[in-house]
């Protein structure tokens, strides 16, 4: 199954990012229909996809979330980590598309596919078949490896968190460090988010997930008028 699988998450990734990106969350759907067809097929139970503990996944999400808009609250306010939220690919779009970005596109183009599909589909099968650890280690490496496309992008349209991520200077950015920065980072939170899933059910780590993107298109744009002084244009 895992072969398949990666097959399926790597066209659904070209897909979301060269292809056809407003198109996300209708190609993000059948990938991760697929790919649960595929892990119940192999006999895969609802349980081990992690479709488990929505109570304590939905108050340990509620927690995660908070945290990050205290956490983002707190970056913006603060002048040394204020640019780490200018990003121009919130900046660039209309009122109508940043919430369109933060409502529709971040938790049905990306949280969906990416946590059933590396913490649901990929880890249950891999967790039943070589146990936690393996499951963790493969998991995460290849949902670091599932970001390569989106660094690219954010080195160009974010230069202060693509300096952070690569270690380096904004004014010389190195492509090829944000990438392998992106891929370490992306990876090591995949496996934060695995162990949210084991403790807490897929719920968890998804609330997670979608509170950290879709508020980060949302302080983005705060940053940017505070920034110019002058509401963006809707």
């Amino acid at each position: 199954m895992l072969l398949p699988s990666i097959a399926v998450l790597v066209a659904a990734n070209v897909l979301n990012n060269k292809v056809a990106p407003r198109l996300g969350p209708l190609t993000s759907a059948a990938a991760t229909a697929a790919l649960v067809a595929m892990a119940r097929r192999s006999g895969a139970s609802w349980r081990e996809l992690g479709f488990e503990q929505p109570r304590r996944g939905a108050l340990a999400g509620a927690v995660l979330a908070t945290g990050v808009v205290a956490a983002y609250t707190a970056g913006v306010a603060l002048p040394r980590t204020r640019p780490l939220f200018h990003d121009e690919r919130a900046l660039s779009l209309s009122r109508a598309r940043v919430l369109e970005e933060a409502l529709v596109q971040v938790p049905f183009g990306t949280v969906l596919l990416e946590e059933v599909g590396f913490r649901g589909a990929l880890y249950g099968g891999l967790r039943r078949t070589h146990g936690t650890v393996t499951a963790t280690a493969v998991s995460s490496a290849l949902f670091g490896l599932w970001h390569i496309l989106p660094a690219i992008d954010m080195a160009r349209a974010n230069p202060a968190l693509g300096a952070l991520t690569a270690g380096e200077s904004p004014g010389r950015l190195d492509t090829a460090r944000v990438v392998a920065g992106s891929v370490v980072s992306t990876g090591v939170a995949g496996v934060l988010f695995c162990e949210l899933r084991r403790r807490a059910g897929l719920l968890a780590p998804s609330m997670l997930h979608l509170s950290t993107n879709s508020l980060g298109y949302l302080f983005a744009r705060l940053v940017g008028r505070q920034g110019t002084g002058i509401s963006p244009e809707g």
